[in-house]
């Protein structure tokens, strides 16, 4: 794929002739709710969509305020690819307009990781020293106050390297992306043994980011490069057997892989990605489909705790219902308060940008809210992101879905 501008493919130009402009999308998506900087995702979509030439610049920079959540094409009566949209859109406009310093540094989690692990005590203090996080403001235009997880100081990958899985003729592929790589390990290893509780073998290929946040950001010809490289280094673990599934524990991450790579990117024909994209399951989601079908095994504890689950957007992205639910009611003893709001605000890294902080922290009002009233002992969240701004504006303690289904195993 060239680096100039990408043509919506037909599949997103053929959708938004569908659009009515009935405004469902603008009376759900959280951003034009609370600032006036951004008109509404069908103003900046497919109305405005209709008067963007190629090769020309975007008519309306303000799509840049677009947090990429994807309430909008969740909420279309008419299947309007709306998200997808203005995705595309604001390439276009980045092309223009160039990329910003902080958007090449902050959208490169690899990057990050590999550099702070090996320095995590001095990382971390940087993280959080109020002077140093104020220059970042100054210099990068990273928000002094934006949610900023701690590295762990180790690496998921090590730990797999060191735990060969059993073979039991039943494998999995794990996808652990960068937050369970640099950040938060344990959640990795949770994964790994809830799956081998239930009789996979767990293959863990060398890999690397799924590009998410360089899409966020407009950075697509990165973004293409690396969802790429990542989708080589998965393919052959699955294509000679077609019951070899990939599980990720990041549902942006595989809804990356799922879908947006190959709608947004229009990477819909590249081989690998095309294979990656079908084999590849949200953790709760595999193990739902488990349970369905007879095969997961329920030997749950008692967990006599009470917690407040959110679904995060890209979570309802896969369209797979809110299975993380289902499997909690399985676990006897477990209380679990669903909150109702739209959005944390986070979105990946757009509520660490100066501009966009504020404006995400007004989004995300109303279930910091809900989690406060909840006096819950903590929220689940199926994205790592989410869990960090929730954390970051409750103080409030929160973990991945499958934490609560690892602690009832017994493991």
């Amino acid at each position: 794929m060239s680096s100039g501008t990408t043509p919506i493919d037909d599949l997103l130009r053929g959708s938004i002739d569908h659009c009515v402009k009935c405004t469902i999308c603008e009376t759900q998506c959280p951003v034009t709710a609370v600032t006036p900087l951004f008109p509404g995702p069908k103003y900046v979509g497919p109305q405005a969509e209709r008067y963007r030439v190629a090769d020309e610049p975007s008519v309306d920079s303000s799509v840049d305020y677009c947090s990429g959540c994807g309430i909008c094409s969740q909420s279309c009566p008419q299947g309007v690819k709306i998200a997808e949209v203005n995705a595309q859109a604001r390439y276009k406009l980045k092309q223009k307009k160039g990329y910003p310093l902080r958007d090449r540094i902050i959208t490169r989690p690899t990057w990050l990781g590999r550099a702070g692990t090996p320095v995590a005590p001095l990382a971390n203090f940087t993280i959080d020293f109020k002077p140093f996080r104020i220059l970042g403001e100054k210099f990068l235009g990273v928000h002094r106050d934006a949610a900023a997880p701690e590295f762990a100081g180790r690496r998921f990958s090590t730990w797999a390297r060191k735990h060969p899985s059993p073979p039991t003729g039943r494998k999995i592929v794990y996808f652990h992306n960068c937050g369970t790589e640099y950040y938060e390990p344990w959640e990795g290893e949770k994964v790994v043994q809830i799956l081998e509780h239930n009789g996979f073998e767990v293959v863990v290929p060398k890999q690397d980011c799924c590009g998410l946040p360089l899409q966020s950001s407009g950075l697509f010809d990165d973004a293409r490069k690396v969802v790429l490289r990542l989708a080589r280094a998965l393919a052959p673990h699955v294509r000679d057997d077609p019951e070899t599934l990939i599980v990720g524990n990041a549902t942006s991450c595989t809804l990356m892989l799922k879908r947006e790579a190959r709608e947004i990117l229009s990477l819909e024909d590249n081989p690998d990605l095309k294979l990656v994209s079908e084999r590849t399951y949200d953790i709760c989601e595999l193990l739902l489909e488990l349970h369905d079908r007879g095969e997961l095994k329920t030997d749950f504890q008692p967990v006599n705790e009470r917690i407040f689950y959110h679904a995060p957007c890209q979570q309802q992205g896969h369209f797979i219902g809110k299975p993380a639910l289902e499997l909690f009611a399985l676990i006897p003893g477990l209380e679990v308060t669903e909150g109702n709001a739209r959005c944390c605000g986070i979105a990946g890294t757009y509520g660490l940008k100066a501009e966009k902080y504020d404006i995400a922290m007004a989004v995300g009002a109303d279930l910091f809210g809900q989690v406060r009233a909840s006096g819950a002992d903590a929220v689940a969240c199926d994205s790592e992101t989410c869990r960090w701004q929730i954390t970051h504006a409750t103080g409030e303690k929160s973990v991945h879905p499958i934490d609560f289904l690892h602690r009832a195993y017994g493991l």
